[in-house]
């Protein structure tokens, strides 16, 4: 499994990879969808919506389960992938690149500090 370093983690399975302009886009780890299994349907709350850190932004419908999404930091949903709509499969093949969930303005730029490197991440899921 891969964990890029450019990434921050969550304890939670999320990814998000903090962007210049204040802004990050989140997605679910290579081991949560392997975990998961096929992905058949995603469901993210809607473009505008303020989520507040550990809050749920939407969920993940596997074959045999149903996984809920949690925001790693305080942000405003600015963009919701629409690949996954249609190809919610997308998560598995590439979790990292085209599976990604949301596109996010943060709010509070300090929770980023509280999140995991890819090498405390890799501690968790050992």
């Amino acid at each position: 499994m891969s964990y890029p370093s450019e990434l921050k983690y969550t304890k939670d399975h999320e990814w998000i990879r903090v962007h210049d302009d204040g802004t990050a886009t989140i997605g679910i780890t290579e081991f949560a969808q392997g975990e998961l299994g096929d992905i058949v349907f995603v469901d993210i709350h809607e473009i505008g919506s303020t989520v507040d850190k550990d809050d749920t932004f939407g969920s993940v419908e596997a074959v045999k389960t149903v996984s809920e999404l949690f925001m790693p930091v305080d942000a405003e949903i600015l963009e919701i992938n629409p690949e996954l709509e249609s190809n919610p499969e997308l998560v598995n093949e590439d979790p990292y690149g085209a599976g990604w969930m949301v596109k996010v303005k943060i709010n509070n730029a300090d929770q980023l500090n509280d999140l995991l490197d890819a090498s405390s991440y890799q501690d968790i899921i050992a």
